[in-house]
């Protein structure tokens, strides 16, 4: 199948170099020299407007936002003019299940297909091919886009109808930010206290207030000292947004999710949207006076 891939930024970038491994391809950025230069890599065609990249059997988009997504269906060069009745549309952006909704009704009345299927597994999981992908959509849809999606997903999983897929990434990624803010806090006070970071790590590891911050995170990086950018902090607190809006809708309560919201609101008002997702963990260390190394 002919693939029209669009968004090759951190995470999209390596998938959809899987993609062009398995057939044709063809590419757009809105940073056009990062299309030239990743057709020139792989084999794949760069292409100017949305619209070209529309004109294949199955469109990937892997944006910023849901709005970025709907900023390039419409107008003479718009998604909208470039998809054929048949094709099958996959938003695999960290999105908002409302927007992924109105998208889908508005694909629908062109006779395309759409599912929202956001990844989870960062930069790492993206190379390898083994992100997990969470996709909302209904049944018939989710079996035209298996194929498609294991070409970079080991975990490819139908958690719902359209809009599911989407809810279940920003839950999963306020958790994730959850298990930051307080996996920080715990290791400043710890230290503080006087138990070396490392072997305070190895045994909250080896204990029930493990997770994947504790287990893979902190040790490669707060503990290194080496803080790559790998994922912007301020797309963790977009995704986290979605989940308190989720709250509200859903009609839960969740003190929790609002306060780590909150927290990364005032994290990326003092280091800046270019800040990496774990930067808050430097701004505990910089509030408790203490550095979590070992």
């Amino acid at each position: 199948m002919h693939v029209g891939f669009l968004g090759l930024g951190a995470i999209g970038t390596p998938m959809a170099a899987h993609l062009a491994r398995r057939g044709p391809l063809t590419v757009w950025n809105r940073t056009a020299a990062r299309a030239t230069e990743f057709a020139a890599r792989h084999r794949a065609v760069a292409v100017a407007t949305p619209r070209e990249a529309a004109a294949a059997d199955v469109v990937i988009t892997c944006l910023g936002n849901s709005s970025d997504v709907v900023s390039l269906l419409d107008g003479p060069d718009g998604l909208l003019a470039g998809l054929r009745r048949g094709a099958l549309f996959l938003d695999c952006t960290s999105g908002d299940p409302a927007s992924s909704r109105r998208i889908a009704e508005r694909l629908a009345e062109r006779g395309v297909a759409f599912a929202d299927a956001p990844v989870s597994g960062g930069t790492n999981g993206a190379e390898t091919g083994t992100l997990t992908v969470m996709v909302g959509g209904d049944a018939a849809t989710f079996a035209r886009a298996r194929p498609v999606i294991e070409a970079f997903g080991r975990r490819i999983e139908h958690v719902g109808p359209v809009g599911a897929g989407d809810a279940l990434k920003a839950v999963n990624n306020a958790l994730l930010a959850i298990n930051i803010l307080a996996a920080g806090e715990a290791m400043a006070t710890v230290t503080k206290a006087g138990v070396p970071p490392r072997l305070a790590l190895e045994v909250l590891n080896a204990s029930s207030g493990r997770s994947f911050v504790t287990e893979v995170l902190v040790p490669e990086r707060v503990l290194t000292g080496t803080w790559p950018r790998t994922f912007r902090l301020a797309l963790l607190d977009k995704d986290v947004g979605i989940a308190t809006e989720l709250l509200a809708q859903t009609g839960v309560s969740g003190p929790v999710i609002e306060l780590a919201h909150a927290l990364l609101a005032a994290a990326r008002a003092e280091l800046g949207d270019a800040a990496d997702y774990l930067d808050p963990i430097r701004l505990t260390e910089r509030q408790a006076g203490v550095e979590i190394r070992g």
